[in-house]
């Protein structure tokens, strides 16, 4: 499955909440209180009460973040213009074989690891309910994982292949919008003016490479994405030009 991953490279963590997370609403308020949230904001907590708390916190939160992703999947369908666009080129280059990708393939769940949303061909787009805290988040996590689907259909993306991996990251966070000025100048305090967007892309491809099986380590992600990188940053498809 292709990822979205955050800018700060994901811990390897369980697919179940750590031991001491609470399981049940009457052990949640242990864990949801003000002292807590200031003990972490202040730097007091250890490692693992902070996990445990944030943890915690979109288990109590799970229902409402997925229905709030489903709902404002279901919108994003309806008026954005760079879902509803890739969407088409997704069904045009499908012609039946595979189901299309709207609303009923994207899975909105309450994620365990770092990353904010994932792709795979036989199953559709995930999108971490408890990681996307807005409608534009919402909308550029959606427009990568939408941008790897129309390369696994365009260009038979293979899973193993880290090169078809790097080329297909470099492409999603290109293209998805994730990566514009506005973005990391404002919400990622990425404050350098020139070259700004390929660093980030150079950024995000090689943390979403790092993650895979087949990668020894960075400095292998690092290779591979510049052996890539010319081609891939350049191609556009299916704009005309870097959307946004």
């Amino acid at each position: 499955m292709s990822t979205t991953t955050t800018d700060t490279p994901a811990p390897q963590q369980p697919a179940s909440p750590p031991p001491s997370t609470p399981t049940d609403a009457s052990q949640l308020n242990t864990y949801y209180t003000w002292s807590t949230f200031f003990n972490i904001l202040l730097s007091r907590s250890t490692p693992t009460e902070t996990a445990s708390y944030f943890a915690a916190r979109d288990l109590a939160n799970e229902a409402s973040d997925c229905a709030r992703c489903t709902q404002t999947v279901t919108s994003l369908f309806k008026t954005s213009p760079i879902v509803r666009f890739l969407r088409d080129e997704t069904r045009a280059l499908s012609g039946g074989r595979h189901s299309e990708i709207g609303p009923a393939q994207i899975h909105c769940r309450r994620c365990t690891t770092r990353q904010s949303g994932g792709f795979d061909m036989d199953y559709g787009i995930l999108l971490c309910a408890n990681h996307l805290q807005s409608r534009a988040q919402t909308e550029d996590t959606l427009a990568h994982e939408l941008v790897h689907a129309y390369d696994h259909l365009r260009f038979d993306v293979q899973r193993t292949d880290l090169r078809h991996q790097a080329c297909t990251e470099i492409r999603a966070s290109t293209l998805s919008g994730e990566c514009r000025f506005t973005r990391e100048f404002f919400g990622r305090r990425q404050w350098k003016v020139t070259q700004q967007l390929q660093e980030c892309v150079r950024r995000r491809a090689t943390l979403s490479l790092m993650h895979r099986p087949e990668c020894k380590d960075e400095a292998h992600a690092s290779r591979i994405v510049n052996e890539v990188w010319e081609s891939c940053f350049r191609d556009t498809r299916p704009f005309d030009e870097i959307y946004r």
